[in-house]
């Protein structure tokens, strides 16, 4: 999906944010600029709230990035990789790949409960890895009624 929000074409600034790592890359051989971490994880945010019309809480609020407007909170994780990875269990996951076209796509919209019974072993660093693959099966599960909807 590419989206565009308020007077932002955030589809066409992911673009140029990955061509300028890879400009970097080929300007530093054996150097990565992938982008990660926070800046994926807020990009996520704010592609997921907008196109289901959730309302953001602010950061760092524990377990939960949002509330839809029938106070359902959600977790949202985004990914360039073929895995995510949670610490805790959220009431609703909501799990989308960022690709470096700008384009996204969802992965995973249903409850929480599902993924982290699921999910692999406590980690060292307090996460859980859950791969997209297992993640898509998992969705499967998922009854229609279940998924929080695209806003209209």
């Amino acid at each position: 999906m590419s989206t565009k929000i308020g007077q932002v074409d955030l589809s066409q600034k992911i673009r140029e944010l990955y061509a300028i790592t890879k400009e970097l890359e080929l300007q530093f051989p054996g150097r990565k600029f992938t982008p990660d971490g926070h800046l994926v994880g807020s990009i996520g945010e704010v592609l997921v709230a907008d196109y289901y019309g959730l309302k953001l809480l602010p950061n760092s609020t524990e377990i939960h990035d949002a509330i839809d407007a029938d106070g359902k909170f959600v977790q949202i994780k985004a990914t360039q990789i073929k895995r995510i990875a949670i610490s805790s269990e959220p009431d609703h996951l909501i799990v989308i790949k960022i690709s470096d076209s700008g384009e996204w796509e969802e992965v995973y919209n249903g409850p929480g409960s599902l993924v982290w019974r699921n999910a692999g072993k406590m980690q060292k660093n307090g996460q859980r890895p859950i791969t997209l693959a297992k993640l898509k099966s998992l969705m499967q599960n998922v009854r229609e009624e279940e998924k929080i909807q695209p806003k209209k």
